[in-house]
């Protein structure tokens, strides 16, 4: 099987966008891939170029090994996204959850060795860096691990009472668990981009609250954004969350009240 280039095998582009758009790039949840973007990117298009990270170990990429560290998501990320900074188009990182964890360090490497930073971070339910708590979920045993994520809302219950997708799955859920749990962050310089932060108002594992924690971690701007919803406050209705990612990417367009997510 003829290897994928890394651009390719790390983001994925399923719309068109209009010529010079500034790219947001998407980075999914703990065992989420970068089709569960696919209704968001629609919805970003034409205006906005979005690219969808696809971690190691799941669909087109699941004979990879999952990665067990943020820092090792972070080393493969990290060529493409600067290719995409050396566009000079704008690039703004959105990332939700687990995702949120390594935008930040991606924003960090690209701007503190590279000399490159970000146009904006978007950082989705989760709290501060420095405010890393860890619930040893990954530690669970799989009925366990499988009952968390059907709390927080991500999953199909249907789904994970299938024997097949439960084989497929757990070994991404408790990589990515992994990963996000045993993270320690490493004090350094701040950033210098804005900051969005946002999560949903009933979200089990973040309180907006935690969110101010960011606020020192860039010496950018930072607004603080509470949406209707739980974890995963933006599934049925992305609307207010294509609304928010066009103000970061400083875009600014009529967004309908309510956009379905299909």
């Amino acid at each position: 099987m003829t290897e994928l280039p890394s651009d390719a095998t790390w983001l994925r582009r399923y719309h068109d966008a209009d010529e010079g758009a500034p790219i947001v790039v998407l980075l999914p949840h703990a065992g989420g891939s970068a089709s569960y973007f696919h209704p968001l990117s629609r919805a970003l298009s034409p205006s906005l170029d979005a690219r969808a990270v696809q971690y190691p170990g799941r669909q087109d990429r699941r004979h990879e090994p999952v990665s067990q560290t943020v820092d090792e998501i972070v080393e493969g990320l990290l060529p493409p996204v600067a290719r995409l900074v050396d566009t000079g188009r704008g690039v703004t990182l959105f990332g939700h959850s687990l995702g949120a964890t390594i935008s930040f360090e991606v924003a960090r490497r690209l701007e503190h060795e590279r000399g490159t930073p970000v146009a904006g971070l978007v950082v989705s339910a989760r709290c501060a860096p420095s405010q890393h708590r860890s619930a040893d979920i990954h530690l669970l045993d799989d009925d366990g691990l499988l009952g968390e994520v059907e709390r927080l809302s991500g999953t199909d219950s249907s789904i994970l009472r299938d024997e097949e997708m439960r084989a497929l799955v757990l070994p991404t859920l408790r990589g990515d668990y992994r990963a996000a749990e045993t993270y320690r962050y490493v004090p350094g310089p701040s950033l210098s981009c804005p900051v969005m932060t946002i999560c949903g108002d009933t979200d089990p594992r973040v309180e907006p609250a935690d969110l101010i924690g960011w606020e020192a971690h860039t010496v950018g701007p930072v607004r603080h954004v509470i949406l209707p919803g739980d974890h995963f406050y933006f599934a049925g209705n992305c609307a207010p969350l294509v609304r928010r990612l066009h103000d970061a990417a400083g875009v600014h367009i009529h967004v309908p009240l309510h956009s379905t997510v299909s």
